[in-house]
């Protein structure tokens, strides 16, 4: 690049700062001479323009030029939380050590196992939990967190059971792979082809794990918006599932009304004992017209709802439409990464009960899937997809299936959880028949992160409780 280019282009950075167009060093040199004079009232952005047209002058623009280019350029980086939005990586490059993939229809799956019989050192850390049946455990995260959610109990829960500990990533979250769901179903050979980014893909990958792990049944640990897929799991495969374990189940409980309520039939008794008023009685020509009225009125609505239920298809047909062209635009995209980038670290914080223990290395986890290709287009297709769940819509609302669960449930939940309140958990345990309800004092939305001793003593005791006495257990008592 020749030094007269690089006076040009720092000729054109004046007149965007407002110097006009002057030819001649000398010119430019009197123009800048006030501003130096006053460097202690400039921006540093001033100075620098300053400095590097006085030095292009002088003959060592380029150095200059070069530097304040460097500096545009940053200015133009576009980060979320802290990450450099345009040095993005595919997520196997973010893998830690103990990181593995596995393909699932046609998405690479981010998982970590901890075995405890294969890891362990001393012997008694296997056989200190005997007296519990040993059946694999399976987690499953909430909405924006990933197996990095686990990592402080994995081996705690592991010796429990003397069992295997599997913690997969599902579709938009972690390091699991970010797939295109419109053209992973072009290339799909099935009719209506599975979208990855569904509660039925993770149902189905949740079965495939079980399957993974060499086991008939598991016991499904959900956080959060995990205990969907843990309790979906349990109505699609009953039989495979164990024990069910919710951590701060964002799963709305269904509000439970008094029965017989005595004020209730009182007034039914005061209605039947009422004596018709004077428009009600015979011959009123006011009743009349009033019946009339109320008929016609009636008819025609009669015909307007008529009207909707026959639109109703093709309304819902548009706003599925409409909302996937929303959701799917480059403006949805910026949408969500100024929403995570502006209010991302806080709901971390706000997740706990005292915010002040949330430390770097807590950050820095739930941060590092921000750093992985296509996350945020992802995040938007979890969206969608949750929005306009198509099986959702042809069953039963999950409220109303939860007297139907018959395996142990064991609920845990924080006495000070902000995102999903206490009083929803005490809810869904009374619907939930045999359920356990375990609140933990001074803990917000994540007990297994921020109260790991009182969460992992709960799970002992519920698995103590609910599968001491189990087949496995006599199989192996007899054994030994």
């Amino acid at each position: 690049m020749s030094g007269k280019v690089l006076q040009g282009q720092s000729f054109n950075l004046l007149r965007g700062d407002g110097c006009s167009t002057i030819k001649g060093e000398n010119k430019i040199s009197r123009r800048f001479l006030p501003w130096q004079r006053a460097e202690s009232n400039s921006s540093p952005r001033l100075k620098l323009v300053a400095l590097a047209s006085t030095s292009s002058v002088s003959g060592s623009g380029a150095e200059y030029s070069e530097g304040l280019l460097d500096v545009r350029k940053k200015e133009k980086k576009r980060t979320v939380a802290g990450i450099d939005q345009d040095e993005l990586l595919d997520p196997a490059l973010l893998a830690d050590p103990d990181s593995r993939f596995c393909e699932f229809k046609g998405v690479h799956i981010h998982h970590k196992v901890y075995d405890v019989a294969s890891q362990a050192h001393d012997p008694s850390e296997t056989a200190s939990h005997a007296q519990l049946p040993h059946i694999p455990m399976i987690l499953l995260h909430g909405f924006g967190a990933s197996v990095f959610s686990w990592s402080r109990v994995m081996k705690r829960l592991a010796g429990l059971t003397g069992s295997r500990i599997l913690a997969f990533d599902r579709p938009a979250f972690g390091l699991t792979s970010r797939v295109n769901a419109v053209e992973l179903s072009s290339r799909s050979k099935d009719e209506k082809p599975l979208n990855p980014y569904s509660m039925a893909f993770s149902v189905l990958a949740t079965l495939y794990f079980i399957d993974f792990l060499a086991s008939d049944r598991a016991i499904l640990v959900g956080h959060s918006a995990g205990c969907l897929v843990a309790v979906n799991t349990y109505f699609d495969a009953p039989e495979r599932v164990a024990a069910l374990i919710l951590v701060a189940p964002a799963i709305v409980a269904p509000y439970f009304s008094r029965r017989g309520n005595k004020g209730s039939d009182l007034g039914r008794e005061n209605k039947k004992e009422e004596k018709p008023s004077g428009l009600d009685a015979a011959g009123n020509p006011f009743s009349t017209i009033f019946k009339f009225l109320s008929q016609t009125v009636n008819y025609i609505s009669e015909m307007i709802v008529q009207m909707v239920k026959g639109m109703g298809g093709m309304l819902s047909t548009l706003y599925k439409k409409l909302l996937s062209t929303f959701l799917r635009s480059a403006f949805a995209v910026m949408l969500v990464r100024m929403v995570i980038d502006k209010f991302g670290i806080a709901a971390i914080r706000n997740a706990w009960h005292d915010p002040n223990k949330v430390n770097e290395h807590v950050l820095h986890g739930y941060k590092k899937p921000l750093r992985s290709k296509y996350w945020d287009r992802a995040l938007l297709e979890y969206t969608t997809a949750m929005l306009l769940d198509a099986d959702s819509e042809s069953k039963p609302p999950l409220a109303e299936r939860l007297h139907e669960v018959s395996c142990p449930v064991l609920i845990v939940t924080g006495d000070n959880d902000r995102l999903v309140p206490s009083w929803n958990a005490e809810r869904l345990a009374q619907a939930l028949p045999g359920s356990c309800l375990e609140v933990i004092k001074q803990c917000g939305h994540l007990p297994h992160e921020e109260k790991v001793e009182e969460f992992v003593s709960a799970v002992e005791k519920f698995l103590q409780r609910a599968l001491g006495g189990s087949q496995e257990q006599q199989i192996l008592r007899g054994v030994s």
